[in-house]
C-alpha cells in the first residue's frame, strides 16, 4: 500500500545486503538507547520521576522516550540519522532514493505526532 508519505519498501531479492549489515541494522535499538540511559540517569539523580516508553492516553500515536504525566511533558530522544536532523544526517551511498524518502517521511511523523500531542495538551520536547 505505497502513499507519497511512506517510501515503498524494497521487496527481498530488489537489494540483499551483506552478513556486517544486516548485522549492525538488528543492534539498532528502539529504546533504552546510550542517549536515553544518560538522560535518564541525570534526571533521576536531580529527584525527577517519569515513566519510559509509554504510550499517552488520548493521543492515537507515538510513545514519547520519557513522560511526565502530571506536567504533561512528553520528551523524545532523538537520534540524529533516524529523525533526519539537518545539521548531523549523512544519507547513506547505497539505496539514497530510499533512505532520503524514508528519513523525510520519518521527520513528517515526528511532525504529526508533536502536532497530535500538542492538541491534547502536551508539551513536547524533543532532545
Amino acid at each position: 500500500m505505497p502513499s507519497s508519505s511512506h517510501p515503498r519498501r524494497p521487496t527481498a531479492n530488489e537489494f540483499d545486503s551483506d552478513a556486517a549489515t544486516r548485522l549492525r541494522m538488528s543492534r539498532i535499538r528502539r529504546r533504552d538507547t546510550r542517549p536515553e540511559w544518560l538522560l535518564r540517569r541525570a534526571l533521576h539523580a536531580r529527584g525527577w520521576r517519569y515513566f519510559v516508553d509509554r504510550p499517552v492516553r488520548g493521543v492515537s500515536r507515538g510513545r514519547p522516550d520519557l513522560l511526565f504525566p502530571r506536567l504533561r511533558v512528553a520528551v523524545f530522544v532523538d537520534g540524529c540519522f533516524w529523525h533526519f536532523c539537518p545539521a548531523h544526517t549523512h544519507l547513506p551511498r547505497s539505496n539514497a532514493t530510499y533512505w532520503h524518502a524514508k528519513l523525510l517521511a520519518n521527520r513528517q511523523r515526528d511532525a504529526r505526532h508533536d502536532a497530535e500531542l500538542t492538541r491534547a495538551g502536551w508539551r513536547v520536547v524533543r532532545v
